[in-house]
């Protein structure tokens, strides 16, 4: 495969003075942006009860963002298995790889993407054992190849979307390792663990049907601007953004002059700008230095970007010029 491509994290954020329905918007151009600008997958989170987040539900936005384009992969990054029946991913995601036959991924991941409180409604069950995202995986596998026993998840093809394993920990890197399976880390959050967590997956690989050699992709935070100083002004949002999500106060994301004036302790300055220091930003020969050696330390087969700013077209932009940065767009 391939060890230069490029792809999209879009996590939906809805911006100060902006409304859902203005993000899932943004998030289709940026789907149709990508998709001419040569990025070749784009993913959508799973995440639940956070006001500035708008991507509750993977399997709707993926049906809207393949209507919408042409030839982009497009996928979950990801469904949060234990939140959901297997049987009912394995409908969702058949249709719609029967609707976009060879465009469709199916991301796997066994964090709640919320609190226990939401993570309880969601599953109608005060019982959570991430331990037991192995056997889920299983169940879900079954119904997708078709053979679980007696029961049957419609529409079925002949073949099935690609399941990828995510994770930002050891254990989903060996689980996807001992199956064959290609592997999603989330640097952007879990950086520390990067490294050691590549290492366990290669390690432990197993070629499967599915998978000859191991192969990793790494979510990366990215940020381009016209200037470095301007690329450090619109990724301070993100990191204030974090900090209150971290203090239990999640809100729409701030702007670049509201994080500019916040007042930081020097508790959080410390934690912020240790947030930035996971961020690759600057202008565009900057960016792509940084992921470049990112790519290079780690051996990543692929980069999945994720830009997280205030406002549709700062993200666009940002975008547009790590594309141009690595010639993929004219």
């Amino acid at each position: 495969m391939e060890n230069n491509r490029l792809s999209v994290l879009e996590l939906v954020t809805v911006g100060e003075g902006s409304s859902p329905g203005e993000a899932l918007r943004g998030a289709t151009e940026l789907a149709q942006r990508a998709e001419e600008w040569g990025y070749f997958r784009i993913w959508v989170a799973e995440h639940h009860g956070m006001p500035g987040v708008a991507s509750s539900s993977p399997a709707v936005i993926i049906a809207h963002l393949a209507a919408a384009t042409r030839t982009i992969r497009v996928g979950s990054g990801g469904v949060m298995l234990p939140n959901h029946a297997p049987l009912v991913i394995a409908e969702q995601f058949g249709t719609l790889h029967a609707l976009h036959p060879g465009r469709i991924d199916l991301g796997l991941g066994r964090a709640p993407g919320t609190d226990l409180a939401t993570a309880h409604a969601l599953r109608r069950s005060a019982h959570v054992d991430p331990d037991e995202f192995p056997q889920q995986v299983a169940e879900l596998t079954a119904f997708l190849d078709g053979t679980y026993p007696s029961i049957q998840a419609i529409p079925r093809g002949d073949d099935r979307p690609p399941i990828w394993l995510l994770g930002s920990s050891g254990f989903s890197a060996r689980l996807a390792g001992l199956l064959g399976l290609p592997f999603a880390f989330a640097h952007h959050f879990s950086a520390v663990n990067t490294e050691p967590a590549l290492e366990i997956y290669r390690t432990s690989f197993r070629p499967s049907e599915a998978l000859a050699e191991p192969y990793a992709m790494i979510g990366v935070s990215a940020l381009a601007a016209e200037t470095e100083e301007e690329a450090r002004r619109q990724a301070l949002p993100g990191a204030l953004a974090f900090l209150r999500m971290r203090h239990g106060r999640p809100g729409r994301f701030p702007t670049p002059e509201e994080a500019a004036a916040y007042p930081f302790t020097a508790a959080e300055s410390e934690f912020v700008y240790g947030r930035l220091a996971d961020v690759v930003y600057g202008d565009p020969d900057q960016v792509r230095t940084g992921l470049d050696e990112l790519r290079k330390r780690t051996g990543a087969d692929e980069l999945m970007i994720t830009t997280t700013v205030h406002g549709v077209d700062t993200r666009l932009r940002s975008y547009e010029l790590i594309a141009r940065a690595y010639e993929m767009t004219p």
